[in-house]
């Protein structure tokens, strides 16, 4: 029985060829009657065999099915904006290495172990740290020790706030003087305590809230079409308050916005406008030097940047290299400014042009730490490289009309670099 099975099974088969190879010959029949020869349909067979080879050998070394290939696993810690890495636990303070490892304009308590004489206590107050680079000071109450790292709840607009004490004892007597000097201690805002679990619990949700607030607002913003930005969103600790932080070229009626965003959130709202600067402050990022940027690291006082201190450096005008991510003169143009004001003190007065029998050579560049400066007759293109000193000298050979043959009898010998035979 079972050899008559499979010579049945095996008569099928080829009873399946064979009809397959009839199909086949009527495919041909039919192309070969429309006027296309067989070896046209056997070769782009071949050809389409060929693309396919082709495909599988340009195919990307590292493409996989997995959609997930390529995309950025780390995942930053929501806490970062406020300056931790981990979720905080009640009464426990952070550690300082952790606070000034992200946090923005952090503050080095340098006297901390000094206490200064005749002065029986420690001063009342405390600077306490928010989002980014908000700061603020407190006054602490009688009998509660509050150290460096503390989460605390503090007095807020309406109801409470959650910060980090960031500064305290004499240093902040100094802060506070620094940057309110007309500040009324008596009106002072007050610290209530440490934060409890269930203060650090509503603190999470409420900073859990900020990003899909921010993506909300700005398609409320664009449905209503108001010119500006908004560039981030702060919620208070016990969330009942939204900050909301813009930036706009004009002034902005945003009465209905508001009352969009408060049905919307149900929180009460604020608004605050915002320079460029302070928009990259908050934000932050890398700058051109490979290091995160001044204002959001350490920066805290916005000097005006003219292009007079570009020109004054010897810097080429050109805006997309001289300005920062804000859109405005890099803040670090100012940090070399007065030492290159002190050299160029020294320097003949730059911008004389010098006469000579050859003919008048004009000005052309200075490098202020090499005390060189290059000279081009009008008629030639070549520099002539002269010492900072003999310019001098030859300025006053100028005005004493003492003739002078040439430059190229004073220039400045370049050293060639040896090659070194590797």
């Amino acid at each position: 029985m079972d050899t008559k099975e499979n010579i049945e099974e095996n008569n099928e088969v080829v009873n399946q060829d064979d009809f397959q190879k009839e199909i086949v010959d009527e495919q041909i029949n039919v192309v070969n009657n429309s006027g296309v020869s067989s070896k046209k349909i056997i070769q782009t067979e071949e050809d389409e065999e060929k693309e396919i080879v082709l495909a599988d050998q340009f195919t990307h070394p590292y493409y996989d099915d997995d959609p997930n290939v390529g995309k950025n696993k780390y995942n930053p810690s929501i806490m970062l904006t406020r300056g931790c890495k981990n979720i905080p636990k009640s009464y426990v303070p952070i550690s300082k290495g952790e606070m000034e490892s992200n946090a923005k304009l952090s503050v080095y308590n340098w006297m901390k172990n000094i206490k200064p004489p005749f002065i029986e206590k420690d001063f009342e107050y405390v600077e306490v740290r928010f989002k980014n680079s908000r700061k603020d000071f407190f006054k602490i109450p009688e009998g509660l020790e509050i150290t460096e790292g503390d989460i605390v709840a503090v007095e807020g607009t309406t109801g409470h706030d959650i910060g980090i004490v960031t500064l305290c004892g004499e240093l902040c007597r100094v802060q506070m003087k620094k940057k309110k000097p007309s500040y009324n201690l008596d009106n002072a805002k007050k610290l209530y305590r440490r934060a409890k679990t269930s203060d650090i619990e509503k603190w999470i949700q409420s900073i859990e809230r900020e990003d899909r607030t921010i993506f909300k607002t700005r398609d409320i913003v664009s449905s209503i079409e108001l010119n500006m930005k908004i560039n981030d969103v702060e919620y208070q600790g016990d969330c009942s308050k939204a900050i909301f932080y813009y930036t706009a070229e004009e002034r902005v009626d945003f009465r209905q916005l508001i009352r969009l965003l408060a049905d919307e959130f149900k929180v009460r709202i604020e608004m605050k406008q915002i320079g460029a600067r302070q928009e990259a402050s908050r934000l932050g990022g890398i700058g051109t030097c490979g290091r995160e940027l001044c204002c959001s690291s350490w920066l805290n006082n916005f000097n005006s940047v003219t292009t007079q201190v570009a020109r004054v450096q010897q810097l080429f005008p050109n805006p997309q290299k001289l300005a920062g991510q804000c859109g405005k003169l890099k803040c670090c143009l100012n940090f070399e400014y007065d030492v290159y004001l002190d050299e160029l003190r020294s320097f003949p007065e730059i911008g004389l042009p010098l006469y000579t029998k050859k003919g008048k050579a004009n000005y052309v560049k200075t490098d202020v730490f090499r005390r060189l400066m290059w000279y081009v007759y009008e008629n030639s293109s070549d520099f002539v490289m002269l010492s900072a000193d003999k310019v001098k000298d030859l300025l006053k050979m100028n005005r004493d009309r003492t003739p002078i043959d040439s430059l190229e009898t004073y220039q400045v010998k370049v050293e060639t670099k040896s090659k070194l035979n590797i």
